[in-house]
C-alpha cells in the first residue's frame, strides 16, 4: 500500500509551483501557470514575448 503522507507532500510541492507569479517581473498573471505547463518556464506572456524579441 502507498503512504498517503508522501502523496500529500508531493501534491503540496506541485501546487507551490502554480502560484501564478512571474519569475522575471514578479507580477501575478494567469498566463504564468499556462506557460509553465506548455513551455516549462514560469513567465508571463509579456515577459515571454520580450525574451523572444530581445534574447539577452
Amino acid at each position: 500500500m502507498t503512504d498517503n503522507s508522501d502523496f500529500k507532500q508531493v501534491k503540496e510541492n506541485d501546487l507551490k509551483d502554480l502560484d501564478n507569479i512571474c519569475e522575471e517581473c514578479k507580477k501575478i498573471d494567469e498566463t504564468v501557470s499556462q506557460n509553465l505547463i506548455l513551455n516549462s518556464f514560469k513567465v508571463c506572456d509579456s515577459c515571454k514575448t520580450s525574451k523572444t524579441l530581445f534574447p539577452i
